[in-house]
């Protein structure tokens, strides 16, 4: 099984790393050349183009930043792509639930199959081989595929194209929405006189619990926002949230004040942080109050898919 991978980023390098790992051969892409060589020593080949890439592969992943990026490498009209007849495309990017039933129908047209498959667990779980998949599409197709799903992590089928990416809407309105919860919450009991810290480990023995409380809790602690998913695209996912519900005639609340905070955030040049620091807008719309005295990490220059 010859795969082409696109995407050598924060998400797709581990994620590739883990596939030579399990023996399966692999064909890298990235935009930045660089980033796909790092890995010639471990087995894989690079292609020039996204299209020289894909044109012997069986399966094609797309591991890249946005829906436009992923439109324009699957279908240059510059450079087109010639795919394998019987192949399969296998998108794992975060892209809009529409945008991902176009994909289906234009490659179905052309003899291709299509998964539409985002994951969640950020740069830990693409490292540990532990991400949750939500997968759209056939579901043969996706049976076929779970040999390469179950190198990455756990894959869960959820229904026809575009389903996998409305789980992942579900899964961003949650964990952005949650991450300013566990950022006001820990602003409060600082302001209050509690030892943040503190109140962060009695909160993970109760109902708050949460793996955002665990993790990103702990992270603005420690004032460490390195990113493992940054605020960009964290503002991107709730965009296409807003979006999807729009279409829906929905009126998601929650999602659109956590969205206005996050796009402050990014608008004043905190776009590739971890998106664990909306707690930084916060501490800015309450006068640069803060949890503790330690210094601010300051802006970081990479980005998710570069």
């Amino acid at each position: 099984m010859k795969i082409a991978f696109l995407g050598i980023g924060l998400m797709g390098q581990p994620m590739a790393v883990n596939l030579l790992n399990s023996g399966f051969k692999l064909t890298l892409w990235n935009r930045t050349r660089s980033k796909a060589e790092s890995l010639v020593c471990q087995g894989a080949e690079v292609a020039e183009t996204p299209a020289e890439a894909i044109a012997d592969a069986d399966i094609t992943i797309t591991m890249l930043e946005n829906g436009p990026i992923v439109d324009q490498i699957l279908f240059n009209k510059e450079f087109p792509a010639t795919f394998k007849r019987g192949s399969t495309v296998i998108d794992m990017s975060s892209v809009p639930p529409k945008l991902a039933k176009q994909h289906a129908a234009r490659l179905k047209h052309i003899g291709v199959n299509y998964l539409d498959t985002p994951v969640s667990g950020g740069t830990v779980g693409a490292q540990q081989a532990s991400l949750s998949i939500m997968a759209g599409g056939d579901k043969t197709v996706f049976e076929r595929c779970l040999p390469i799903f179950t190198t990455l992590g756990k894959a869960t089928y959820i229904g026809p194209a575009g389903s996998g990416q409305l789980a992942k809407c579900a899964n961003q309105a949650i964990v952005g929405i949650t991450i300013g919860a566990v950022a006001e919450a820990l602003l409060l009991a600082a302001e209050g006189g509690a030892d943040p810290a503190a109140v962060r480990e009695a909160l993970l023995g109760g109902f708050a619990s949460s793996r955002i409380l665990e993790l990103h809790g702990q992270r603005m602690i420690d004032r460490e926002f390195n990113p493992g998913a940054t605020s960009r695209v964290q503002l991107k996912d709730l965009r296409t949230i807003l979006d999807t519900a729009q279409s829906e005639d929905l009126t998601l609340p929650l999602v659109q004040q956590t969205y206005d905070q996050y796009q402050q955030l990014v608008s004043k040049g905190y776009e590739e942080i971890d998106h664990s620091g909306l707690l930084l807008q916060l501490e800015m719309l309450n006068g640069n109050r803060t949890l503790n005295d330690k210094p601010t990490t300051s802006p970081c220059d990479p980005s998710d898919h570069s």
